[in-house]
């Protein structure tokens, strides 16, 4: 298997931490080739905290001078803008995803319609590299079975 998908998985595995919503995000310090830091969605709580925000705020935490710069972020679904803006002010450079907004909207999640390279294009301030579709399948199921989830609830 290669690392991306490696991460990816990982990423799918902190997911089900929330089958409701199973947005889990890992951040990768590509430097020591490691799981510095995992996130989840947490918008029961707050509605703010989606599973970007959770793993850049646990690593932050932990971590006394963030090295934005050698940091890769795996997330199940494509960074919404809130997130893909907090991953562009903190600098990280790439971020790898599985489902588009645009396939969660097909799903039937709420969704803003913008995306994460939209934002990108936008900012020429920062870069950062938008990898879509890793591992998609697995992560559309991940949406798919709690969309089914609710509907029986």
């Amino acid at each position: 298997m290669d690392r991306h998908s490696h991460y990816m998985r990982k990423a799918i595995a902190v997911a089900l931490g929330n089958r409701a919503a199973p947005f889990g995000a890992v951040l990768v310090d590509q430097d020591g080739d490691r799981i510095v830091a995992e996130g989840v969605n947490r918008t029961d709580l707050n509605p703010t905290w989606h599973g970007e925000i959770d793993v850049i705020n646990r690593y932050s935490a932990v971590c006394a001078e963030p090295a934005w710069k050698r940091l890769e972020l795996y997330t199940t679904a494509e960074p919404c803008p809130m997130c893909q803006a907090a991953i562009l002010w903190a600098g990280i450079p790439r971020v790898i995803f599985g489902t588009s907004i645009s396939r969660l909207q097909d799903l039937g999640w709420k969704q803003i319609d913008i995306a994460a390279e939209e934002l990108v294009r936008r900012t020429p301030f920062a870069h950062c590299e938008v990898l879509g579709g890793l591992l998609q399948d697995e992560c559309d199921q991940l949406f798919c079975d709690a969309i089914e989830n609710r509907e029986h609830h």
